[in-house]
């Protein structure tokens, strides 16, 4: 029989211009989450670039040093997460770092900083996230998801920004283009309803025929990847 470990940290890392509220209900479903399963732990919020005051441009800009990723004095967002993360890490056997949007790139950014400090048993959640290159050696421990419409093609527009591509060699002598070659281990399309804000709703008009809500969709999705980890 396979033992959880005790105790968990999950941190919740929201976007841009992102209300403090965005992430109540799902807060709240993986705090009942924890309860039911027995487990230890606990769910934090953290705004990588500031809260919906915050200067628009200024926080775009940060998100984009850490889509890049790059030398010292990027990864902004993620190196604020990485502070703000290690206050409360404590001596989690296991932390699990949800982002959305622009707090995607942060969350891996972050994941990052603290493997290289001694963190090891963590896995990375990104939604509706710009695409930002992943290590190969961190691919498995990263997962992405997108909303897609009703025919499967990618609904978010925010999905189609950055890169995950890079230069492989093939069997002859020119190397070839592979869009995927720096991409998260796992990615999946999800039905929601509404647009890119709307992962994380849960009442009507964000329900579908079923009585599925976006946020249902959303962690049902995330909780069948963490299979086994979790």
């Amino acid at each position: 029989m396979t033992v959880k470990p005790s105790h968990i940290n999950i941190y919740l890392l929201a976007g841009v211009k992102t209300a403090s509220s965005c992430f109540t209900a799902c807060k709240k479903l993986l705090e009942d989450q924890l309860s039911q399963d027995g487990r230890q732990g606990k769910v934090h919020v953290v705004f990588p670039y500031g809260d919906y005051n915050r200067n628009l441009v200024k926080q775009v800009l940060e998100v984009r040093s850490d889509i890049s990723g790059g030398s010292k004095g990027e990864r902004i967002g993620g190196r604020q997460a990485a502070k703000e993360i290690k206050q409360t890490l404590g001596g989690s056997e296991q932390v699990l770092l949800i982002g959305h949007s622009g707090g995607g790139a942060a969350a891996y950014q972050a994941a990052r900083l603290l493997e290289r400090e001694g963190l090891e048993n963590f896995r990375v959640v990104q939604i509706g996230s710009p695409k930002t290159p992943i290590e190969p050696r961190l691919q498995d421990k990263v997962s992405y998801f997108h909303s897609v419409d009703d025919t499967g093609k990618i609904s978010d527009p925010i999905s189609f920004i950055g890169t995950w591509g890079g230069w492989i060699m093939s069997k002859g002598v020119v190397p070839i283009w592979n869009s995927f070659k720096y991409a998260p281990g796992y990615m999946e399309g999800i039905p929601t309803i509404g647009g890119h804000a709307d992962y994380f709703r849960h009442t009507e008009p964000f329900m579908d025929t079923e009585s599925r809500c976006n946020l249902d969709k959303t962690m049902d999705r995330v909780q069948a990847w963490l299979k086994g980890w979790l």
